[in-house]
């Protein structure tokens, strides 16, 4: 199985930190954020991993170079005058694919208990109607920024001020039937053939990219992970709360 770790983010909330380090070699427990992801990737059954790199590419090149997994092949996608965003990182990457499957998604700055078997299962058992290209783990956690899911799959994203009023929203397609608001968490598994199909260009989100899709008839489709312990760790705050935790 194939994944990927985003990890190409200049984690701007946790300098002075990442004046000197990239957000995925800040160390939780004694072991770099990008070690925690990668090992939950291998123990869900990834054997080759691409991750993504800008600011101080060669500190996460010599990490790779000595700590990769026995039995794990890492290839690197260096982004040099990025970041790219989430979807222009994956859609530079796509080269270093060999779209055998579905391919695995984790940002690097999230840590959690979400059984990844459990979701790529989800997905792969999923009706193969040629329509669905991804399936995102979402929560029920009251953030103000929340992707809007139909009976059908995805459908908007809309932001909320803390007066709980709409700040800003993006429709992919006209919603049908009852709207649920759901929470990302940072985890999808996509489609391989998601590469082949409309993109923007440049840097762009994932998720500004699901909606264009969305709008063309394909599919994205939620999963609750909600009972699951997750943590983003993008903030000083949240890295005190990591430290004090079982990761």
């Amino acid at each position: 199985m194939e994944a990927m770790i985003l990890a190409a983010g200049e984690g701007t909330r946790l300098r002075p930190i990442t004046d000197r380090v990239p957000k995925a070699l800040v160390p939780v427990r004694g072991r770099p954020l990008l070690a925690h992801v990668m090992d939950r990737l291998v123990a869900a059954g990834a054997t080759r991993i691409v991750v993504n790199s800008c600011r101080h590419a060669d500190q996460i090149e010599a990490f790779v170079r000595e700590r990769t997994p026995a039995g794990v092949e890492v290839a690197l996608s260096p982004e040099p005058d990025g970041p790219y965003d989430t979807g222009g990182g994956l859609l530079a990457a796509a080269p270093l694919f060999r779209r055998e499957g579905p391919i695995l998604l984790h940002a690097v700055d999230v840590l959690s208990r979400i059984p990844l078997g459990e979701l790529l299962a989800r997905h792969r058992a999923a009706p193969s109607d040629g329509r669905l290209v991804a399936t995102l783990a979402v929560q029920d956690r009251g953030s103000l920024r929340r992707l809007l899911f139909d009976g059908e799959g995805l459908a908007g994203w809309e932001e909320r001020g803390s007066d709980g009023a709409v700040a800003a929203s993006q429709e992919g397609r006209a919603a049908v039937g009852p709207v649920t608001p759901w929470s990302f968490a940072g985890i999808h598994v996509v489609e391989p053939g998601i590469f082949d199909l409309p993109h923007p260009v440049g840097r762009f989100s994932l998720v500004s990219w699901y909606l264009e899709l969305a709008r063309r008839g394909y599919r994205v489709a939620p999963a609750d992970v909600s009972r699951h312990p997750w943590l983003d760790v993008g903030t000083p705050e949240r890295l005190a709360e990591a430290e004090a935790g079982e990761w």
